[in-house]
């Protein structure tokens, strides 16, 4: 770290690191491919995954590159005659765009207050331009209607469209709300109107040059990256990004006032916070990997892209923005320059944070009980807690295809809109479709066409589409099916509302996956950098708490004043992922600096002196950060909302709460045991000793 350090901050050195840098990063813009922006795909269940073997069969059945549109006609007051003899000829007009012409006719609901008619459609066609296709069936179904007489598209062509609009563009903003956040947080933090500019020019490079790195290898690799795995890598970088750059920053002003040469202060600077930056970055991406192991591709998109993303934004912190902050000198902090004062430096002089330090050492009893209470406390909002979220229920903002799935769910059997696949042996097809009527749930059964031995029943089911209600009745198919003897043993179920079932289930394995993955990683690097077995066991417990806490308190505020009925299904694996790895991030930025001071001063004077100096930057930073996952909220998906919540109530709570007072009174308690089995300091400096820059080997 020394030679790197000494080459990113020299006079000379400096300006060429900063020119080979930018002319890479342009270089990479240019021959890189540019980020696609496709909406989200299925999530890309396992090979096991009998939804999944159901839609691989059908590829040899007719109309396997089929889908559909439903159009939905509705009248409060009731259907009169001229609505109906409307809706006939609008059927009519729409069938000329159908792919089976003759499948197109209308159905009208048992109360008369609502029509359907179902469109089947080429998917080359609807894929090629999915928004031009919704845009011309909305134009035709519409056209000549009698007033108060509406019509909306809804099913997988509505509710694809919807989606696709909904995310159109929102890549720029999402990028310009977050450089928003963070240079207004930055120029709140360093009051200066000169300094934001250079780490949030630098995290921004970063950022776009994440984008490119992850298109360009997930093409290589066949990763199916879609909008909203952009959306989170961003607002990752922006915020570790940007953590770091603090981080940077703040040990550089300290350095500037020990030191009159600026290159010999970021030299220091460097050679200090490079090795904690590198591993709390470290942690946050070999944590993102363990997605890797997850089944749903989604979730190996997420963890690719992301821990990608937090690896370019570590090679920019400690490469890129330590030569541009030692190039433009000390004159980036007008107005309130460092100047060289060794007399100044001293970093026991006190403080607010070592104020707080001293006060948690007094009784750090007493503050351990107080932060567990309101952890716990905060914790008990986890009490009826549920997960999975209909299809109506996923997306923000009250779309059309969710308005007209509502009128669907009201007027007619729950599932006509959904389809439920099942394949049967052709020798059983009878059999199959005989157990399938006697299947609680099961509204309708049809027999449909055959291929390579097997027969498609289409059914319809009781439940609304994604349902917990659709749910049990696909699981019960399933079973009669497993238990029936014979042929009609190896009939398989599939369809949308299989495949959302199968997705929930291969989501909750992965979370049995994932997350001891998660903490076993953490841990590991935890042990190698503190080189102690206690600290990182009482780190990670603190952590655990956290995402509890914030977990019990997201509970309380999705349900109670967003109205959401549930976490969707993704939502507490990625918040876990999220909070552990950044959670362990402040820990790391403070148990470091504590290390470094243990040798000089002792394990108590350690831990005060390294709240005070890390106390300010770490706070801002988890304010930055939390309010960066804020901005998640301006997609228009109800996950990526309730993970930006999450995430950003658990790093106020570690931020403010769990490293500020927690953590420093486990260390108060346990004393040199925190820091087991690494060896006590022989002679502790005194109090007032001057601080050096170095982790000191245990």
């Amino acid at each position: 770290m020394e030679a790197l350090a000494r080459f990113v901050s020299g006079r000379v050195t400096a300006w060429i690191v900063l020119a080979l840098g930018a002319g890479l990063i342009g270089a990479l813009f240019v021959l890189l491919p540019a980020a696609g922006q496709a909406p989200p795909p299925a999530s890309g269940l396992p090979a096991s995954s009998e939804a999944r073997q159901v839609s691989r069969l059908l590829e040899d059945f007719p109309g396997a590159d089929r889908t559909a549109a439903v159009l939905v006609f509705h009248r409060d007051s009731g259907l009169t005659e001229a609505d109906r003899a409307a809706i006939t000829g609008r059927a009519q007009v729409l069938a000329g765009r159908a792919a089976a012409p003759q499948a197109v006719r209308p159905r009208f609901s048992d109360a008369g207050d609502a029509a359907l008619v179902l469109v089947p459609l080429e998917a080359a066609a609807v894929d090629a331009d999915v928004d031009g296709v919704a845009e011309r069936l909305r134009a035709q179904a519409r056209a000549g209607l009698p007033d108060g007489l509406t019509a909306q598209l809804t099913g997988p062509v509505g509710f694809r469209a919807d989606i696709t609009n909904a995310f159109a563009g929102t890549d720029v903003t999402l990028l310009a709300v977050t450089a928003l956040v963070v240079a207004v947080l930055l120029i709140v933090t360093y009051r200066s109107p000169l300094l934001w500019i250079v780490p949030l020019a630098v995290v921004g490079a970063a950022d776009g040059l994440a984008r490119l790195v992850v298109a360009a290898l997930a093409d290589r690799f066949d990763i199916a990256v879609d909008a909203s795995t952009f959306g989170i890598q961003s607002v990752l970088v922006f915020g570790a990004g940007t953590n770091y750059a603090m981080l940077l920053i703040a040990r550089y002003r300290e350095e500037l006032v020990r030191n009159a040469d600026r290159h010999d202060a970021m030299r220091i600077a460097v050679r200090s916070a490079g090795p904690t930056i590198a591993a709390s970055g470290g942690t946050v991406a070999l944590s993102l990997l363990t997605l890797l192991f997850a089944e749903l591709a989604g979730s190996r998109a997420l963890g690719f892209a992301c821990a990608l993303g937090v690896v370019v934004a570590i090679l920019v912190a400690v490469l890129l923005l330590p030569a541009a902050l030692a190039v433009f000198g000390r004159g980036l902090f007008w107005p309130f320059v460092p100047r060289h004062d060794p007399a100044a430096a001293d970093t026991t002089r006190g403080g607010v944070w070592q104020r707080i330090g001293r006060g948690v050492a007094r009784r750090p009893r007493t503050v351990v009980a107080v932060c567990l209470v309101v952890l716990a406390v905060a914790s008990l909002g986890l009490t009826g807690i549920r997960s999975g979220l209909s299809q109506t229920e996923q997306l923000l903002g009250d779309p059309e295809s969710v308005r007209a799935q509502r009128v669907l769910d009201r007027a007619f059997p729950a599932g006509v809109s959904s389809q439920t696949i099942v394949l049967a042996p052709a020798s059983a097809a009878d059999q199959a479709a005989s157990i399938a009527r006697s299947v609680a749930g099961v509204a309708a059964v049809r027999t449909g066409p055959t291929a390579n031995e097997r027969t498609e029943l289409d059914l319809t089911l009781g439940g609304a589409p994604g349902t917990a209600a659709a749910f049990t009745t696909i699981r019960a198919l399933r079973d009669a099916y497993e238990r029936a003897p014979g042929p009609v043993g190896s009939t398989l179920v599939g369809g949308t509302d299989a495949t959302a079932l199968d997705e929930r289930d291969a989501m909750r394995r992965d979370q049995r996956i994932v997350i001891p993955a998660i903490l076993v990683v953490v841990l590991l690097i935890l042990t190698v950098l503190l080189r102690s077995l206690v600290a990182p066991v009482l780190l990670l417990v603190s952590v655990l708490a956290t995402y509890a806490a914030s977990l019990g308190l997201g509970n309380l505020l999705f349900r109670n004043v967003f109205g959401f009925p549930a976490f969707d299904t993704p939502v507490p694996l990625y918040s876990f992922l999220f909070l552990v790895a950044l959670g362990v991030d402040y820990n790391i930025f403070l148990t470091a600096r504590a290390r470094e001071e243990r040798a000089r001063r002792g394990t108590r004077e350690g831990m005060i002196v390294a709240l005070g100096a890390t106390g300010g930057v770490i706070t801002s930073a988890g304010v930055l950060l939390a309010a960066v996952f804020v901005v998640l909220g301006v997609l228009p998906v109800v996950a990526l909302a309730q993970n930006g919540t999450l995430v950003c109530i658990g790093v106020l709570i570690d931020t403010l709460l769990v490293r500020t007072l927690l953590v420093p009174a486990l260390a108060f308690l346990t004393g040199d045991t925190f820091w087991w089995p690494s060896r006590r300091p022989q002679t502790p400096a005194p109090a007032g000793s001057p601080p050096v820059a170095a982790l000191d080997p245990a």
